[in-house]
């Protein structure tokens, strides 16, 4: 198959894709074109299954927190939409640090209010970052925790203690006070943990199903694993906000639909569904469908995520523990099979490390040097070499109501090495929180890490620092690979403060930690969203794994 050349960056395969994109606008200014939206009409937006939380405590999947961020609340400061450019949100500014990044401090805007007139408050966020720490609020960004002093013994508010690393010495001041310098706190800030709950709207686990709107919309229904209904938040001040557009009155999002019916009906884009948008990505299947529709095609946006998918080794189970074992799997792997099942080249590009191109200046990192199509014979030598029988058996998770060609794929490809691969198929919304629980995860999964902001501490320690790892709730670190001397080196990193350095120690830790194993990066997604013929405004982000923004998108009525 054809690579891209080492110095081709992820902007450059963009341009590559844009005979398969609409006519997306470049944003200028504080606010992106609205490309002739208006305000009103409802956005329907169609999905094969629920969230997985809405909870900003919980929600840590990037098309969870695409959604929850841009409408139904905020954080401290955000993304501006379609750019990797981050802005005010709650906040005045991007946070102000007199000590070389060791103690934070922002300052919140007049005017916060939430969905029942009353001010959004400092106290707020603390309260949020607080319950995040909570056993019982599990899967949500960690950051806070691992970063905050004393947040890695902090057990949450609900026994009544307070985190004293988090001041708020009146309403609209919050000081954070790290372990670390932490140059980069700006863009964690952005995470949905540094979005305000109020204490008294807290229901604990069950917040996740009636998050309180400090966003421009609020719910006005949510049935779990059939439909939401948003409508205007009539508290949400646009002067406070430069990013959210906020146009349709209504957003009516419809769980439960089946993936190729949502694919014909937005080619056909008639009654409501011209004014509806795929909450999935386009796969190989849609694609064969939309290119070869001229009208369709225009309608395609598409973006390149900068996030690496990987297969997952759980590293309690034996005989995944052992390096040669996953070593043996790795090189069995024939990676042109899992590209050609994400629909080839225009639809991913194979991976050969954990930080995607975009984190590494365009350089492709590959310790194995495997052909794209595997090395079976090496792959036979290193199993034999751990003494494992053969057939072996592993359980391979995998999600429902989709095609599941990468996963067998892998199976396909194991069994040249006498690995018997089965799939099994769990619903979408529980598909994490299986992965995440070491006591139900299976073998092996096929996973994906993007970073939650553009720098390698936001990829590399969530997936391999062992010291964030619980019984459940475990997001990144799900092959479970503890590491004392990795985990020194993730410090020893975060204690460079000069970008260009930093960057180089980031990339030598993905190279140690590859010949280790405890992921087989597999590819580099590509993603494609149809949206109907009446939808304004489209974009996809470059943070949000290319998801559509919700900030700005409109509907003709």
């Amino acid at each position: 198959m054809k690579t891209m050349p080492k110095k081709l960056g992820l902007l450059a395969v963009a341009a590559l894709l844009c005979g398969a994109c609409g006519g997306v606008r470049q944003a200028s200014g504080d606010r992106p074109a609205e490309e002739g939206g208006t305000k009103g009409g409802t956005l329907t937006v169609l999905a094969i299954s629920d969230f997985g939380h809405l909870d900003p405590a919980r929600n840590w999947t990037m098309p969870d927190m695409m959604f929850g961020t841009r409408l139904i609340y905020r954080t401290l400061t955000t993304y501006k939409a379609g750019s990797s450019e981050i802005v005010p949100d709650l906040a005045t500014d991007l946070g102000t640090s007199a000590d070389g990044g060791t103690t934070w401090k922002f300052t919140l805007k007049d005017g916060l209010k939430y969905e029942d007139g009353t001010p959004i408050k400092a106290a707020d966020i603390k309260y949020n970052v607080e319950r995040s720490m909570s056993p019982d609020i599990s899967s949500g960004p960690d950051y806070a925790q691992k970063l905050l002093v004393g947040g890695t013994d902090y057990k949450g508010p609900y026994d009544g203690k307070s985190l004293d690393s988090i001041e708020t010495p009146d309403d609209k001041t919050i000081i954070f006070k790290l372990r670390r310098p932490a140059g980069e706190f700006p863009y964690t800030v952005t995470l949905t943990t540094f979005s305000p709950v109020p204490p008294a709207k807290d229901t604990k686990v069950e917040y996740d199903n009636r998050p309180f709107s400090s966003g421009p919309y609020k719910i006005e229904k949510y049935d779990r694993g059939k439909e939401l209904v948003l409508v205007r938040n009539e508290h949400w001040d646009p002067a406070t906000d430069t990013v959210r557009l906020a146009l349709p009155d209504r957003i009516h999002v419809k769980q439960g639909q089946d993936k190729d019916t949502v694919t014909d009906r937005l080619i056909a884009a008639s009654g409501a569904d011209a004014t509806a948008v795929a909450w999935g990505s386009a796969g190989p299947q849609s694609l064969s469908k939309i290119l070869p529709d001229p009208r369709a095609k225009e309608r395609l946006f598409t973006g390149v995520t900068g996030c690496t998918s990987t297969l997952v080794f759980n590293m309690n189970k034996k005989p995944l523990d052992d390096p040669k074992v996953r070593q043996a799997i790795h090189y069995a792997l024939d990676k042109e099979s899992v590209q050609t099942a994400m629909g080839g080249p225009n639809m991913a590009d194979i991976a050969t490390a954990y930080l995607p191109p975009a984190m590494t200046g365009g350089a492709r990192q590959d310790v194995y040097e495997i052909p794209p199509a595997g090395d079976v014979a090496k792959a036979r030598s290193l199993l034999a070499e751990s003494g494992i029988a053969t057939p072996l058996k592993v359980k391979l998770t995998a999600t429902t109501g989709s095609s599941n060609n990468v996963e067998v794929a892998i199976q396909e490809s194991l069994k040249k090495i006498g690995i018997e691969v089965e799939i099994n198929a769990v619903d979408g919304s529980v598909y994490y929180d299986l992965l995440g629980d070491q006591a139900k995860a299976d073998e092996m999964g096929v996973y994906g890490w993007c970073p939650d902001y553009p720098n390698g501490s936001s990829f590399l320690p969530p997936l391999f620092d062992s010291r964030g790892i619980k019984k459940t709730g475990n997001s990144g670190n799900v092959a479970y690979f503890k590491d004392a001397a990795i985990d020194k080196k993730i410090d020893d990193i975060y204690a460079i403060l000069q970008k260009d350095a930093s960057n180089k120690a980031w990339q030598e830790l993905d190279s140690q930690i590859m010949r280790q194993l405890p992921q087989a990066p597999l590819y580099l997604e590509k993603r494609g969203y149809l949206v109907g013929k009446n939808v304004m405004g489209a974009v996809n982000h470059p943070v949000w794994a290319a998801q559509l923004d919700y900030a700005v998108i409109g509907v003709k009525k």
